[in-house]
């Protein structure tokens, strides 16, 4: 592990910055993880699917791939735990790599660790790490952020469930308005009672899809955790700050080692002689030429050791000459010793609460010490003694999901009870708008045809289309023998109308339910010729000309 190359700064982050770190390092990647992500995972998808195909059991697809993301996990965390301390692999390194690298954990996360809901950050620490006491690694790293880590997965979890039903809403979406029950309807009869293959299988697509984009950012999330747990425990970023700081000392001591080898040089040591000292040494000197530059050096190096030992010892002299010179400290404090107010003022202040607090505490210790050290517990006890342990401590956790579960299928029951006791907003009254009278309650004319006409010339084309929608109802009612509650909707009685026998009436009266919705909630009204043209086309079908 170089944590020289890291391509990151590394420092205590909270756990939420941990995850946005590793969800950025995912972004920061992403060509080098989803091209070998779809190139491992597309063949095993098309391939399980065509199993499935052939035995007729598409769902069991879905499931088998839900069931192998740990398998496809180890792509992201290859990439990103690489590219924190050096260059990123490529593609082609990435898929060499997969063929060996973490199967050994992939047995525990295929099976009895599959639905743990902190496999984002244990899967870190067992395939980079292994090796033994991995159980207490986990529990050293995990410390804290099991928490977050199953918030992590359940956030994930809630992405991949709105993406599905979002990619549904979108294509029912493109339904037209008028026929939007009916294709409800449909559309859930299709999806709930016995789904063609097709479908099933563009669900599987779907599912595949949103798994790919989460994913990576899943494992990344749990990877940053682990990569500030590890900064956290064994400060990845003091021991950088130290390199640095060596480094830069080291540099440091180039210049040092420079600057005495420009001390040590011979015109130094010329310069170390005293000026004292006699011509005919000087001139000996000179005439010894560069052989006794060394002796120079080695003379001006003893004079000056001389010098600090000599004036060492007679600081030590000083020093043993003052101290022999003072009185023992029992002549000066010897009336203080022996006063007993200052013996009180001692018992006070080693009693004063404030300065020697006290704290009891109470705990639990066995009887008989020795003995209890020697009956220690089989190693079936204590393997079932950390099973209800770890029961016990995720018991909560899973108590909170199944709780948060109910709430979500109860919302029908315990939401309205909400609502009601809210205070009710105050809202403002709408002014009175002026509309024309419902002809609802009013007969209808003998000859509806004339009377169409009539209100279409006197610039009344509402009122005209109104008068036909409720004539064509009235003889789609009495041809069907259909019974209609009071204010039933036109898709009410768009249903109604399939029980008439002819095509061409049923055609008839879906055009005028069209033509009066257009009008009465788009204000498009039709042309006259359009108009004049719907009119006869109903006189005949339902037999008003007559």
């Amino acid at each position: 592990m170089r944590l020289d190359d890291l391509s990151v700064e590394l420092r205590p982050r909270t756990p939420w910055e941990a995850v946005e770190l590793g969800t950025a390092l995912v972004r920061r990647h992403a060509r080098a993880i989803w091209r070998p992500w779809l190139a491992l995972s597309l063949p095993v998808f098309v391939a399980i699917n065509a199993l499935a195909w052939w035995l007729d059991k598409l769902w069991l697809a879905a499931l088998v791939m839900w069931w192998l993301k740990p398998v496809f996990d180890r792509i992201p965390l290859y990439v990103i735990s690489r590219a924190v301390f050096g260059p990123a692999p490529d593609a082609r390194e990435t898929r060499r790599a997969m063929r060996n690298w973490g199967l050994r954990p992939m047995l525990g996360y295929l099976s009895w660790r599959r639905l743990s809901p902190v496999r984002s950050l244990h899967l870190p620490i067992d395939l980079l790490e292994g090796g033994p006491n991995v159980a207490q690694r986990r529990q050293v790293i995990g410390g804290g952020v099991r928490g977050t880590a199953a918030l992590v997965t359940l956030v994930c979890a809630n992405f991949e469930i709105v993406l599905v039903f979002a990619t549904y809403a979108l294509a029912l979406m493109f339904v037209p308005v008028e026929l939007m029950s009916e294709s409800m309807r449909a559309a859930w009869d299709l999806i709930s009672q016995e789904p063609p293959r097709w479908v099933q299988l563009l669900g599987n697509l779907l599912t595949w899809s949103v798994t790919s984009v989460i994913e990576p950012f899943y494992v990344g999330a749990g990877f940053g955790l682990y990569l500030d747990r590890r900064t956290r425990i064994e400060a990845w970023d003091v021991e950088i700050a130290f390199r640095r700081l060596r480094a830069r000392l080291r540099g440091a001591g180039v210049a040092v080692l420079v600057a005495v080898g420009m001390l040590m040089a011979p015109g130094f040591s010329r310069a170390c002689t005293p000026a004292r000292q006699p011509a005919v040494a000087a001139a000996q000197s000179a005439e010894a030429g560069a052989g006794t530059d060394a002796e120079a050096n080695g003379q001006c190096l003893a004079s000056a050791v001389g010098a600090a030992e000599a004036a060492a010892s007679d600081a030590e002299d000083a020093a043993d000459r003052s101290f022999d010179g003072m009185p023992d400290l029992p002549e000066i404090f010897e009336r203080t010793e022996n006063d007993p107010r200052f013996s009180d003022a001692v018992a006070r202040t080693e009693n004063d609460p404030l300065l020697h607090p006290k704290e009891t505490i109470t705990e639990w210790v066995p009887r008989k010490p020795g003995e209890a050290a020697h009956q220690d517990a089989s190693p079936l006890l204590q393997r079932i003694a950390a099973v209800i342990a770890a029961i016990a401590k995720y018991s909560l956790w899973i108590l909170l999901v199944l709780l948060l579960i109910v709430l979500i299928l109860s919302r029908r029951t315990w939401l309205p009870w909400l609502r009601d006791l809210a205070p009710a907003r105050r809202r403002a009254v709408p002014a009175p708008i002026e509309q024309e009278p419902q002809p609802e309650e009013q007969p209808l004319p003998a000859d509806v045809m004339a009377h169409a006409r009539g209100l279409w010339t006197d610039g009344k084309p509402r009122a005209a289309l109104a008068l036909l929608y409720r004539a064509s109802v009235a003889s789609m009612t009495e041809r069907t023998g259909a019974l209609l509650v009071p204010g039933a909707t036109e898709s009410q009685c768009l249903r109604a109308a399939r029980a008439l026998g002819d095509a061409q009436d049923r055609a008839a009266f879906a055009r005028m339910v069209n033509v009066w919705q257009y009008a009465a909630y788009a204000e498009r009204l039709p042309a006259t010729d359009e108009f004049e043209s719907l009119l006869v086309q109903l006189g005949q079908r339902f037999g008003w000309t007559a």
